[in-house]
């Protein structure tokens, strides 16, 4: 079941690069952009994250925090944090678990692989909800993040 504008945001809690525990109902209070893509070190997956380090300060300035969620391992999304100097959180949704509940995993995806995060935008207000929600089939296309930024700013 896809995930729907004014519905609570699904909890869940991943583990992040630094190896530590990351529950999403424990940001309650802040607004909360999560940002699913399929693999790190890759192009438009760096492209898309390089957008939301350079305009960081903005996502700052509207009370969010930035959650960037792939099935990559914690190893993997630690040295792709460090050679990029991204500023966010970046989780580890190894099991699948997220990206399914969040219903934004390819069954299958290139080179055979199984189980891939699809490219997803969420926005979960400071109480939980959700405000925005984008789900991109086609992973060489990135979310609006202006679009992304305007519903922050709204909230």
């Amino acid at each position: 079941m896809s995930i729907q504008i004014q519905q609570q945001a699904p909890d869940f809690t991943l583990v992040n690069s630094e190896k530590e525990t990351i529950t999403l109902s424990s940001l309650q209070g802040k607004n909360v952009v999560l940002l699913f893509f399929p693999f790190a070190f890759t192009s438009v997956c760096t492209a898309e994250l390089c957008d939301v380090r350079d305009n960081y300060s903005a996502y700052q300035s509207l009370n969010a925090e930035i959650l960037a969620i792939s099935v990559d391992s914690v190893f993997t999304l630690d040295k792709w944090k460090q050679e990029m100097n991204y500023p966010f959180q970046m989780l580890s949704d190894f099991n699948k678990d997220v990206s399914t509940a969040y219903d934004c995993i390819y069954d299958s995806f290139a080179f055979g692989t199984k189980g891939v995060s699809k490219r997803a935008a969420f926005v979960i207000n400071a109480s939980g909800t959700v405000c925005y929600a984008e789900v991109l089939e086609n992973a060489g296309e990135m979310p609006n993040l202006e679009a992304i930024r305007a519903c922050l700013a709204a909230l």
